[in-house]
């Protein structure tokens, strides 16, 4: 189950049915699913990242409560339990909430449709049905260590050189999210979310064309007012971050299965 002493103190606040309700929580925060999805099976921009920093310094830099027995992922993979941080509809803080990776709209028929949406081009989303209602309602950031992404190996068809992307000041960063609440016809809550992407700066575009988007920590704040829906301004924070503060590695193909969740996953290969 997810951690309802912090789940709670942010649903009751804004949604007073969900107590009468039955939260359908996959995952524990922090969880590892060796059951994800493979790597293989996603094309898209960002799918695998890590949050291995402490919970210290994660209250720290976001100035959220964490929970003192957060488990450090270094292998996070779609249909997995993602923390991401919420405000509070007041401003008056911010909350640590657990979200399935794959965004389901609250319209979907078929929650499978969640595989699908891991990722969000930044570009249309304000106006993608999928996504226009919570990117003007329901934004988040998803704080992490760093993301993988898959190079192919010249000369083959299918094999791909994984490489891990992270800050050189080796500091947690924030992506930026999108998250929407599902209900089955059963009464099941699921609530999920997507990483928004953008063009590829110049350390990610050897390898792929579209990289995450990393929010500059002076935009968070406006990111995650829920009562802030200028589309033109939040558009605007929305672009590759710089490459000047970057930097990446290969990896070894450890990271390919979600059942690999070590420090191993990022360590440098020659």
């Amino acid at each position: 189950m997810l951690n309802f002493r912090y789940l709670c103190k942010f649903d009751i606040y804004i949604y007073s049915h969900l107590l009468q309700t039955k939260v359908l929580a996959l995952h524990e925060l922090g969880q590892h699913n060796v059951n994800a999805v493979p790597a293989s099976k996603y094309l898209s921009m960002c799918g695998r990242f890590t949050l291995f920093s402490s919970g210290e310094a994660i209250a720290q830099i976001f100035e959220v409560d964490v929970p003192a027995d957060i488990i450090p992922s270094y292998n996070i993979a779609p249909s997995q339990t993602v923390n991401a941080i919420v405000q509070m509809p007041d401003l008056s803080k911010r909350i640590l909430h657990g979200f399935r990776w794959g965004l389901i709209p609250s319209w979907a028929k078929d929650p499978a449709i969640g595989f699908k949406l891991i990722n969000a081009r930044s570009e249309t989303a304000s106006e993608k049905p999928s996504f226009r209602y919570a990117f003007k309602h329901r934004r988040c950031l998803i704080p992490t260590d760093g993301f993988y992404e898959w190079q192919r190996v010249e000369g083959s068809k299918t094999k791909k050189q994984p490489y891990f992307f992270s800050l050189k000041s080796q500091t947690l960063f924030a992506l930026a999210g999108l998250w929407e609440r599902w209900q089955s016809t059963e009464g099941d809550i699921i609530e999920t979310c997507t990483i928004l992407t953008t063009e590829a700066n110049d350390v990610l575009s050897l390898i792929h064309d579209r990289m995450p988007v990393i929010l500059n920590s002076e935009n968070w704040d406006m990111w995650l007012d829920p009562r802030f829906n200028n589309k033109h301004e939040l558009q605007e924070i929305l672009k590759p971050y710089s490459a000047d503060a970057m930097t990446s590695h290969p990896v070894s193909t450890l990271v390919n299965s979600p059942k690999n969740n070590s420090l191993e996953c990022t360590a440098e290969i020659a």
